[in-house]
């Protein structure tokens, strides 16, 4: 599997630098009125393919983050369960016990 996202990468990134090269006039990015900045169109994609990569890795944290709560939560209810049933079962080997002792011993009558 490691080979496999390798390979989609070095692939990606071989056609981010083919592009880049191919690309290199500039283009205007208007951000906010009166802020502008003129870079080649090649910079403009990198920064904004790294900013995608920052998000998308923030929004992977992000979800790891909620699943080991929601996973933590799931445990600590089935650690609960767990406790009420053995609870409840010493009640029942008790109740067992306790009616085992109150019954007349059984005579075995061979025929």
């Amino acid at each position: 599997m490691r080979q496999i996202n390798f390979l989609l990468v070095f692939i990606f990134c071989l056609a981010l630098v083919l592009f880049s090269i191919e690309n290199t006039e500039s283009a205007t990015i208007h951000l906010v009125q009166g802020l502008q900045v003129e870079a080649p169109i090649s910079v403009e994609l990198i920064l904004a393919l790294g900013l995608g990569a920052v998000l998308a890795w923030l929004f992977s944290i992000w979800s790891r983050l909620l699943q080991q709560l929601v996973s933590r939560q799931k445990l600590r209810s089935q650690a609960a369960r767990i406790q009420e049933l053995e609870k409840n079962l010493e009640q029942y080997q008790a109740e067992i016990t306790s009616t085992q002792l109150t019954l007349p011993a059984s005579t075995e009558s061979s025929t």
